[in-house]
């Protein structure tokens, strides 16, 4: 089955993305309740939290903006926030405060309310006539694996190497997703 470039780059950078962070899901209460000057359980749920409402806040009046304007305008928001969620992993290795790890997340939720909306939408307008089901679940099968696969990963390696080794891993995945996007200025379409 074909399925064009544009969805191809989407897919494989979100992949990258998403696997990455991936690594850090089994982690992060651990990190933040042993590693983080006034870290706890309860601190990693607001943290959990935090982006998560930024992120809501963000992408709802964002995907109004992102719906009036073309492809190319997306697409300059789309690496912008990919570039602010890549910046997270790098920030946890030098945080030291949960404040630090709360800002983290006020921009995680910036970036993803920014990449979010612009990726969904790229993604549906590109998708191949008669070819959308299945598209949509190869990108959800491959970020299943991806992550399903990177989760444990990212355990082992916290645990035998340490969570900076992890994040710094996550990061360099993340890179990889950030730079793939660039492909897509490329395609004729941009």
């Amino acid at each position: 089955m074909k399925i064009n470039k544009t969805i191809q780059t989407l897919i494989l950078s979100d992949v990258f993305l998403l696997t990455g962070f991936g690594l850090t899901e089994p982690i992060m209460a651990v990190y933040i309740n042993d590693s983080i000057v006034g870290g706890s359980i309860l601190t990693a749920g607001v943290a959990s939290t935090i982006f998560m409402v930024t992120k809501a806040f963000v992408q709802l009046p964002f995907s109004r903006y992102v719906d009036s304007h073309d492809d190319k305008e997306d697409l300059k928001w789309l690496t912008i926030g990919t570039f602010l969620i890549l910046i997270i992993p790098f920030i946890y290795i030098f945080a030291e405060s949960i404040y630090h790890v709360y800002l983290a997340q006020i921009l995680y939720g910036v970036g993803a309310g920014l990449a979010y909306p612009t990726w969904l939408g790229l993604f549906s307008t590109h998708l191949d006539k008669n070819n959308e089901s299945f598209e949509w679940s190869f990108y959800s099968t491959l970020v299943a694996l991806g992550t399903s696969v990177s989760a444990t990963l990212g355990a082992f390696l916290a645990e035998l190497y340490g969570f900076e080794i992890t994040f710094v891993l996550v990061g360099l995945l993340s890179l990889i997703g950030f730079f793939m996007l660039f492909r897509l200025r490329s395609l004729e379409k941009y």
